[in-house]
């Protein structure tokens, strides 16, 4: 029996990426062996420009083209679910449609899938077109999650890679609003392995990931993660109280000795502002992690499907998850 094969491609204002998107994947898709079955899954997040547009017109000359339209922007990591949730093939490729992960670097994918592995991701060797700023944070990132969690995440490596049928029906089983979905590939386990790639710059236009939603992913991936920054405020507290507590002896014996002299106003303000300080950085750590069980009780979907385009032309209408 031929194996099935499901790309998924989410999909955020990228009208002048498609096409030659669309073009690459194919011409991929063409050399590799008949006894593999396609499905490409693109999912558009709300995209504001004609994005869905193109999709439609690739749809109507690709049978193998499925579409899920999105009610409104859900961000990536949702649509990403999404595509995961209606792929249909033995194995399942998540892909950027803005050919930073270039399209033929999937014949090598399936290559290391056919040793027997449900999990091959793409490292990233090379961060093409990226600044030295990226790079470092990025690096930062990966060496400071996986000091602090129990999971070790992969370093450069994003979110393009292959996963077979059982890794996936045990990621479905994740029903966690706020997701990080690097962590939750490394999470559930399986066989995996890695090929290395040269991650390219973008083919057209400019990457909506700006400095602060990098910063509140790299949040994400660490309250979702790991609980150590609650440890780690426990214990600032704790050496706080005891040196204070130290400080307070010391004061108490140096008054008695030479009585009590007014001094000490800018230390005194010192410590002020510190534990002032120290307090704030506690309630804001508080303050995410109470934010996620926030979002997890209200059980929202995560998503709400506007159309669905499938292959039999005939499967339209709204869907919830």
């Amino acid at each position: 029996m031929k194996k099935k094969v499901s790309i998924v491609v989410p999909c955020y204002n990228e009208e002048d990426n498609i096409e030659e998107f669309y073009c690459r994947l194919s011409d991929t898709i063409s050399k590799v062996k008949s006894d593999f079955d396609w499905e490409l899954i693109f999912v558009d997040d709300g995209s504001r420009d004609n994005t869905l547009q193109k999709i439609l017109d690739l749809y109507n000359k690709d049978k193998r083209i499925k579409i899920i339209e999105f009610s409104r922007n859900f961000g990536k990591e949702i649509a990403l679910t999404a595509g995961l949730d209606y792929a249909t093939g033995d194995v399942v490729i998540p892909i950027d449609a803005d050919l930073q992960d270039p399209p033929e670097v999937i014949l090598r994918l399936l290559e290391k899938c056919q040793e027997g592995f449900d999990i091959v991701n793409a490292k990233r060797a090379t961060r093409t077109g990226d600044s030295l700023l990226k790079k470092f944070f990025a690096a930062l990132f990966y060496k400071t999650i996986n000091i602090l969690s129990d999971i070790e995440i992969p370093s450069n490596v994003g979110d393009f890679r292959l996963i077979s049928r059982d890794a996936l029906e045990a990621l479905k089983k994740l029903k966690e609003r706020r997701r990080f979905m690097k962590g939750l590939f490394a999470w559930i386990g399986f066989k995996s392995t890695y090929i290395t790639y040269n991650h390219e710059p973008r083919f057209k236009g400019k990457s909506h990931w700006n400095f602060m939603k990098l910063v509140n992913l790299a949040l994400e991936g660490i309250t979702s993660f790991s609980i150590k920054p609650l440890k780690i405020a426990t214990y600032m507290g704790l050496l706080i109280s005891s040196l204070s507590f130290i400080y307070v002896l010391y004061i108490i014996i140096k008054t008695l000795i030479y009585g009590n002299p007014v001094k000490g106003y800018p230390s005194l303000i010192v410590v002020i502002l510190f534990l002032g300080g120290v307090q704030l950085i506690s309630l804001g750590i508080l303050g995410e992690y109470i934010g996620r069980i926030y979002e997890e009780v209200k059980q929202r979907p995560l998503y709400i499907v506007k159309n669905y385009y499938n292959d039999n032309r005939a499967n339209q209408g709204k869907h919830y998850r």
